[in-house]
């Protein structure tokens, strides 16, 4: 009989937590309030040289299209112009 209710407690626990868990794992995200990338820190100090960004799986997607960290990211918006903006943080949908 004493089985009985500790597992009825258990499951209630339990499916609280994975509530919890599940609630946050779906939540859309809101990505306007994460800042811009850093781009100066990524330009070049002379226009002739070739800047070297690090090999960062850390995705960013630009409005071009393409998903790369965010050092592709400012070197593409210095070497073909403004109209290439960020867009979020993450892979392309």
């Amino acid at each position: 009989m004493a089985a009985f209710p500790c597992m009825t407690i258990f499951l209630l626990v339990s499916s609280t937590l994975a509530q919890i868990v599940f609630s946050e794992i779906f939540k859309p995200h809101d990505y306007s309030k994460w800042p811009m990338p850093p781009c100066k820190m990524y330009y070049p100090l002379d226009p002739l040289y070739d800047a070297n960004c690090p090999e960062v799986t850390a995705y960013v997607c630009a409005t071009n299209g393409h998903t790369k960290n965010e050092c592709f990211l400012c070197v593409d918006q210095w070497e073909f112009g403004p109209h290439i903006k960020f867009d979020k943080y993450g892979k392309r949908d």
